[in-house]
């Protein structure tokens, strides 16, 4: 490997530190990672959108303040993909549909000025499903998105574009969102670390809906060190989101700690009997559980009582695609995926009964979720329920022999966490005997993002899994 390509591997926080040092420059960072795009992106199909001359001016403007002396943003120099959901001022911005095939939206949304304004150098966008349902990145307008560690299986989603490129090393930080798993699943799928943050975390701006928890945006990074600096300058509030968080965001780029001393782990690898499980996903996260305890941590087998999750989710999803997506299936039938509109046509039959119904659940879930972390000071378990499957499937209909129901059935193992309000982060976790990665979900109290960083990062550094990049 060329000293060139090996910058494309090292984690985000040690590249700032170079571009800071001027022992790279950003021009220089910026040319590595276009030129391994360029090589290795024609197979994986991850990055749908590129603009290298854009990028490049961003860049030499980049080293020109640098040299000038003017202040750095924490990411200075950095390249960064964004999710090709999220709109992009003068870029365009698909979300996976041919209805939107050369929409250039005029203005950033919140998340990706902020990464712009913390120095990050925009690269382009990343492949998604079809307006980001379901957790397969394949859509009608640019094909599948396969796994940088097996070609030809999936790389998860709705953030498996992104998550494709930070495991292959075509960009050193990605963003995403994460309704039922967007962004935990496709980390788990690619060996990258996925943070789904507390609500309100990350504000989101503009959304249609602002009031609603269970769609979020977060970071994606290769290291749990380096979704903490990405959290550090995309958390923090706004006041026309109106759930954000007034918490002050730096501290999430502090180091982190390596010892879990006096922790207290509750274990549940199938979420208390209600996920089936792949066997091969519980065997390698159950060998790797004694890592918890030789840093300190205390480990029992314990669940939460979830009882009514399913329902909020499914409900609370139902209602947001019967808002966003209806009259556009009015319109254009044949241009929306049959699963969208079998979702929307789900929120269509609600009434205000059922919702509240669902709310009335989401409340005492949340009660008792704050209870069990009275006892318990995270909550681990699978990411996900099945492996990497074939790029051709659509969705698993079978789990260990159990059929799954629908589209969203097979990732109930986030659909759950999704509805409890809770931070959670999808960190390495190992890897099956044939090589394919392995997730673990490390599950925290609400608003406790931090925590959970630091008890993926303990893990990380303990295990090293993430260490473990494919085989371009």
């Amino acid at each position: 490997m060329t000293d060139v390509e090996e910058l494309c591997t090292r984690p985000a926080t040690e590249l700032a530190g170079l571009v800071r040092r001027r022992e790279v420059s950003a021009r220089e960072l910026l040319e590595a990672h276009l030129a391994r795009i360029e090589r290795l992106d024609p197979a994986l199909n991850a990055v749908v959108t590129l603009d290298a001359d854009g990028a490049r001016a961003a860049a030499d403007a980049a080293d020109a303040a640098q040299a000038a002396g003017e202040p750095l943003g924490p990411l200075h120099g950095l390249p960064v993909a964004h999710k090709d959901t999220h709109v992009t001022g003068g870029m365009r911005t698909t979300w996976g549909s041919p209805l939107h095939r050369d929409t250039v939206p005029l203005r950033d949304e919140l998340v990706v000025a902020r990464l712009k304004d913390a120095g990050a150098i925009r690269i382009g966008k990343t492949n998604v499903p079809e307006f980001a349902a379901g957790s397969h990145t394949v859509n009608p307008l640019f094909g599948a998105t396969h796994n940088p560690y097996r070609h030809g299986l999936s790389a998860g989603g709705s953030s498996g574009g992104a998550t494709a490129a930070l495991a292959a090393g075509l960009v050193p930080l990605a963003e995403g969102s994460d309704m039922g798993g967007s962004l935990r699943n496709p980390a788990a799928f690619c060996n990258v670390v996925g943070l789904r943050p507390t609500p309100g975390r990350v504000p989101t701006w503009p959304t249609p809906m602002g009031w609603s928890t269970l769609s979020v945006q977060g970071p994606l990074g290769r290291t749990v060190a380096d979704v903490a600096l990405q959290l550090s300058v995309l958390a923090g509030p706004d006041a026309r989101a109106p759930l954000s968080l007034s918490d002050d965001p730096s501290g999430f780029a502090a180091p982190l700690p390596e010892r879990l001393d006096g922790l207290r782990v509750a274990w549940a690898p199938d979420l208390g009997g209600r996920v089936a499980v792949d066997p091969a996903i519980t065997a390698v996260l159950a060998a790797s559980l004694p890592v918890f305890e030789g840093l300190g941590a205390v480990v029992e087998e314990a669940c939460p009582d979830l009882d009514g999750a399913d329902d909020v989710f499914g409900t609370l999803r139902a209602w947001l695609f019967d808002a966003a997506f209806t009259d556009l299936v009015r319109r254009s039938p044949d241009q929306v995926k049959e699963t969208i509109r079998w979702n929307a046509a789900l929120g269509a039959r609600l009434t205000g009964a059922d919702l509240a119904r669902a709310e009335q659940q989401h409340t005492k879930l949340y009660e008792r979720m704050v209870e069990f972390f009275s006892r318990y000071d995270v909550l681990v378990c699978p990411t996900t329920q099945v492996l990497p499957f074939p790029v051709e499937l659509e969705y698993p209909t079978e789990i260990a022999g159990v059929p799954q129901e629908d589209y969203l059935a097979w990732m109930r193992s986030c659909t759950i966490v999704s509805a409890t309000g809770c931070p959670a982060l999808s960190v390495p976790g190992g890897f099956t005997p044939d090589g394919l990665p392995v997730g673990l979900q490390v599950v925290g109290p609400p608003r406790a993002d931090r925590r959970v960083l630091e008890v993926g990062h303990a893990f990380e550094q303990a295990t090293r899994f993430g260490e473990r990049r494919p085989l371009l």
